[in-house]
């Protein structure tokens, strides 16, 4: 009946993986260009970020795809494969080297690298190349009786804090706002998977017409007439719900990153909009601790 999600949680595996939280890296001559050609050298991915939690905005740090909390990443390509393929958002995360060892977090996002929130208590404690294990359990994550809608990097504690509702046979969705599809830059080229999308953000006046210059990181974001199911492709009648992963780029196409977590036509999946619809409420970490 309608208002009784039926999960398949308890056919879910769940595994550990293993990555060190990684130093930012730049190349020589690492300036980044504005769309008038302008040139600067800012900070923002990979590392461990002190001031910087979901929760916080999206928009306007003196940096370039800011990522939010610390990014991990592991050395053996094929094991840093796992842990991109095989950890959702929500999954549990504890550091098991070093000063911090013992300190728990959970993971935000997917970029080139892991991310995870840790208080900041923990932040002082950790460095560059301690080990953080994540108990892994998401993969293959459905609704028993919405077999149309597919969910990707969803652990269980993040479809439960979804605030998924069922109406006239649709699955509905909190968000804090809709992007509309021809804003879609860098990552439609990728399956939806593996890392995000990011936004054609370049048009300040644009991102401030729509009202996406508010996006904050860690924001649920539902984009129409896109099927996401293999890659990122126009398709009309079809929804995504996204999260915003990391934070706006000065480089042309590669603002704010968005990583899919539901597609699935739009006959079945609908969503309504809810300022607090952001991971950092719903899961209790990042600014909202």
């Amino acid at each position: 009946m309608e208002g009784v999600l039926r999960w398949n949680f308890n056919a879910l595996v769940e595994m550990a993986v293993t990555g060190q939280v990684s130093q930012p890296a730049m190349r020589q001559g690492a300036y980044l260009h504005w769309p008038d050609g302008r040139a600067a050298v800012l900070p923002g991915m990979f590392g461990i970020a002190y001031n910087a939690r979901v929760g916080d905005r999206a928009f306007g740090w003196a940096g370039d795809h800011v990522e939010p909390g610390v990014a991990i990443a592991n050395a053996d390509q094929q094991a840093d494969f796992a842990l991109h393929y095989l950890t959702c958002i929500g999954n549990e995360a504890e550091v098991v080297s070093g000063l911090a060892r013992g300190a728990r977090g959970i993971v935000t996002g997917e970029h080139a690298r892991l991310l995870v929130d840790f208080p900041p208590e923990a932040l002082e404690d950790l460095t560059v190349g301690d080990t953080v294990q994540i108990r892994t359990k998401g993969r293959g994550v459905r609704l028993l009786d919405h077999p149309e809608l597919e969910f990707k990097k969803t652990s269980p504690a993040l479809a439960e804090a979804f605030g998924l509702r069922e109406e006239n046979g649709q699955i509905v969705c909190p968000v804090a706002m809709e992007l509309p599809a021809r804003i879609m830059g860098s990552g439609a080229e990728l399956n939806a998977e593996f890392v995000d999308q990011d936004l054609m953000s370049g048009d300040r006046a644009l991102m401030a017409d729509l009202g996406i210059d508010r996006m904050r990181l860690g924001d649920l974001i539902a984009i129409r007439n896109v099927d996401h199911r293999y890659g990122r492709s126009y398709r009309e009648g079809w929804v995504a719900i996204c999260i915003c992963i990391h934070g706006d780029s000065i480089m042309t196409g590669h603002g704010p990153g968005i990583l899919t977590l539901i597609t699935g036509p739009a006959e079945k999946l609908n969503f309504d909009i809810d300022a607090d619809a952001n991971i950092a409420k719903t899961l209790n970490i990042g600014s909202a601790q």
